[in-house]
């Protein structure tokens, strides 16, 4: 049986399809996917906590995380001489959990 294409589908930008690109492009630093898998499994962690278990460098750490903030994939607040990060509550974050996460045995 000939492939068949489907015509007539809007395969147009939306604004939906750029957000998902966009966030698709964050996150797909290997690091970034590292800390996105740490936060998934500990739900709030300090900068300090996550470097020295990922054993990462403190700096290289706070700025992979700032980028996944200023994305909207990560809320901070500090506590004391702390910065703590969470995910947010985004759907993208459960779907790409669901593809990263999951290690094969």
């Amino acid at each position: 049986m000939p492939n068949t294409i489907k015509t007539g589908e809007n395969y147009s930008l939306t604004k939906d399809l750029n957000e998902k690109a966009r966030l698709l492009a964050v996150s797909g630093d290997p690091a970034r996917l590292r800390l996105l898998c740490f936060l998934f499994q500990n739900e709030q962690a300090c900068v300090s906590d996550i470097a020295k278990e990922l054993k990462m460098n403190i700096a290289l750490t706070s700025h992979h995380l700032q980028v996944l903030k200023e994305s909207g994939l990560l809320s901070s607040k500090r506590e004391g001489n702390n910065i703590c990060y969470s995910l947010s509550k985004k759907q993208f974050l459960k779907d790409l959990k669901n593809l990263i996460c999951h290690r094969k045995e």
